[in-house]
């Protein structure tokens, strides 16, 4: 009888099987490394963009900030104060890259305080305002950001950030 010598052998094939894992067993970590950057720095500049779309907001309509991240959203032509069009319609929604985002333009009874805000209700004119953004799986899947008319993101590493937390630096 004959053997044949074409092919791979059972045992050649277990070996490249358990390289294989072996190098996957060392490359997703640092793919969840990376993910998990990508989210953190999508969220800050996420912030970034509701800081100047508020800027621009107020001094356009001369009428203080948004009252919801959905007035800063729209495709109006020409633009309203209900429909601003300087943010995209995912952000304006609350959730965007693995984080959720919570608008709170001004403090009425029951609403969240992250302690910057005076207490009271919203006048005519809204003149302040608190963005944070948490990561949608909570601790651990990303740094928490805060941020309010002052312009300056905060964060911190272990839960929701507020405006006694250490400046994000750049």
């Amino acid at each position: 009888m004959k053997t044949s010598d074409n092919g791979f052998s059972l045992i050649e094939l277990l070996i490249v099987v358990a390289i294989i894992l072996i190098i996957a067993a060392l490359a997703i970590p640092d793919l969840l490394r990376s993910k998990s950057a990508a989210n953190q720095a999508s969220a800050v500049g996420s912030l970034r963009i509701i800081v100047s779309s508020e800027a621009s907001y107020s001094s356009t309509y001369s009428s203080g900030y948004s009252s919801t991240l959905a007035e800063l959203d729209g495709n109006a032509s020409p633009a309203t104060s209900l429909a601003a069009g300087l943010i995209d319609s995912v952000l304006a929604l609350g959730m965007k890259s693995g984080y959720n985002f919570y608008y709170v333009p001004c403090l009425t009874s029951g609403a969240p305080n992250n302690g910057s805000l005076p207490p009271g209700p919203c006048g005519a004119t809204i003149d302040v305002y608190q963005v944070s953004a948490n990561p949608v799986n909570g601790s651990g899947s990303g740094n928490f950001y805060y941020v309010d008319n002052s312009g300056v993101i905060r964060q911190n590493t272990t839960g929701p950030a507020g405006p006694s937390d250490t400046p994000l630096a750049g």
